[in-house]
Formats: structure tokens, sequence, C-alpha cells
């Protein structure tokens, strides 16, 4: 059986990451083989990662915080509603997703990762194209490290210091099927 290497054998964990980390994450191996990493831009949702810990946050168990710069030829709005343009919630949500699976192989989680689903998600604004800057924050509520990597996480999305949507219950995994 084909056995998945620690994370922390290939990276050691740093309380922040800059843009060309992230991008390295997105290239895959960052982790090690086959471990967690993000996607590779568009689909990258942030810029940097400012903050990153294992006993942080509003429930004490690690914590996550990312930025993302906003500009107005991003991608994104001008499929979105056009004539209308606005960041998708999605990708909003996707971004806090990513920032799920990066601290479980951050933490030390070996496998692949999947989003895997969320209980609630409740947008109150937008993030526009006058936007300029836009900070996820994301709370890890429980992990479960077994055959199954899970970690569950609340999480809020700020675009220039108004919280625009929150998720609850934010569940993402690392799995660890052999190749």
């Amino acid at each position: 059986m084909y056995r998945r290497a620690h994370p922390h054998d290939f990276h050691t964990p740093q309380p922040s990451y800059t843009k060309d980390e992230l991008l390295r994450s997105s290239e895959g191996g960052y982790f090690g083989p086959g471990n967690a990493q993000l996607p590779a831009p568009p689909m990258l949702m942030m810029d940097r990662i400012t903050e990153i810990s294992l006993d942080g946050g509003e429930f004490g168990k690690g914590h996550i915080v990312g930025e993302f710069d906003i500009v107005p030829g991003h991608w994104f709005f001008d499929c979105h509603y056009r004539g209308d343009a606005m960041m998708p919630g999605s990708l909003g949500l996707d971004a806090m997703w990513q920032m799920v699976g990066y601290w479980l192989g951050w933490s030390g989680s070996p496998g692949k990762g999947r989003a895997i689903g969320v209980g609630e998600v409740e947008a109150t604004g937008e993030i526009t194209p006058t936007t300029r800057h836009v900070r996820y924050e994301v709370a890890m509520r429980m992990v479960r490290r077994g055959k199954l990597v899970l970690g569950i996480a609340d999480g809020r999305v700020v675009a220039d210091g108004v919280s625009v949507f929150t998720a609850k219950d934010m569940r993402g995994g690392l799995t660890k099927a052999v190749d």
C-alpha cells in the first residue's frame, strides 16, 4: 500500500505565507507528494495568509486568516451578472474551503484536499470592482484525523472592513486514498 509522505517532512509550518509561497503550494508537493495543495490561479482566491495557528480562533482549535487584493479586472467580474459586476459568493466560500484544506496540510495531516460540505451560508453584502481588500477569517471548530482527515470550521468574508458573507460548519477533508 502506498503511504503518503508526512507534510512536516517537506514543510516547516510558518505563522504566515506570501503570495509566492501560496503559488508554490498550488504547484503540488509543498506538503509532500500527493498531499494538500492550493488551486492554481485564477482559482487561487487569496494573495497571502497573514495568520495561521493550531490553537487560535474563536474555538481555540486553530485558525487561518487570508487576504485577497481586489482589482477591477479580476476574471469573475466580467462573467458574473454582466452589467452588475460582483464576485460570486461561491468563490468566497471556495476561498474558505481552500483555507481549511491548507490548514489541515499545514497542521501535519497527509492526504489530498476536498471540500465536503457546509451547514449554513449567509450573504449580507457584495464584493464589487470598487472593493479593494478582502479578508477571509476561518476558525476551526473540530478536527478529526483518521482514514479521512476532517476539519469543520466557521468563517466569514470581510470586504473593506465590512462582513459580507458567513459560513458555518464548513467541512473540508483530506483523503488518504491510494494512488
